[in-house]
């Protein structure tokens, strides 16, 4: 048994001789195209390999990537909502219904007269916190905005469009009461 594998399977009548020639034929065949052709089977073997964990590294890269945003944006969440339940105002039994847009819908919240007055002022801001509004302060909310700016919803004056001298002249005629509802 100190042949070498291929003598030994032909000994033991496991492989035929014509067939264990063709196969030497064909390996010397690609060595000599292997040479002539100037690249190494070896060698494109390694290249390969190098691309495989190249894509592999730039694979993992965008992966971790994936889940470091994941993870920021689970920690800001975590922050708003500890923002949100530390300084939400109270809002006990308001009878004064406040109409708000969230996005393009048009949202009620009932508030007390004070907190109508707040809001209209720009005092308070209403906070989106999962299906639910919150009131808070406008500091609080002006650093929850810079964390999701989506979910603050400012109802002050200020923020409205103002209108052109040409219009506010053309207005100037009719007041518009303080109390009035809708």
């Amino acid at each position: 048994m100190a042949g070498s594998l291929q003598d030994q399977l032909l000994q033991a009548g496991l492989a035929d001789t014509a067939k264990a020639k063709r196969l030497a034929k064909d390996k010397r065949k690609q060595a000599n195209v292997a040479r002539r052709g100037g690249h190494d089977p070896a060698e494109e073997t390694r290249e390969a390999a190098r691309q495989a964990l190249a894509n592999k590294a730039e694979r993992d890269r965008e992966l971790n990537e994936a889940r470091n945003a994941e993870a920021s944006r689970k920690a800001i969440n975590a922050q708003i909502r500890q923002l949100v339940e530390s300084h939400k105002l109270p809002r006990g039994k308001g009878d004064v219904g406040f109409n708000f847009t969230d996005g393009t819908k048009v949202k009620k919240l009932y508030v007390t007269s004070m907190d109508q007055k707040q809001l209209a002022a720009g005092n308070i801001a209403i906070v989106k916190q999962g299906d639910q509004y919150e009131m808070l302060p406008r500091p609080i909310a002006d650093k929850i905005a810079e964390r999701d700016a989506a979910r603050v919803i400012i109802c002050s004056e200020a923020g409205a469009t103002g209108l052109s001298s040409e219009e506010q002249d053309w207005y100037k005629d009719y007041e518009i009461p303080d109390d009035l509802m809708w």
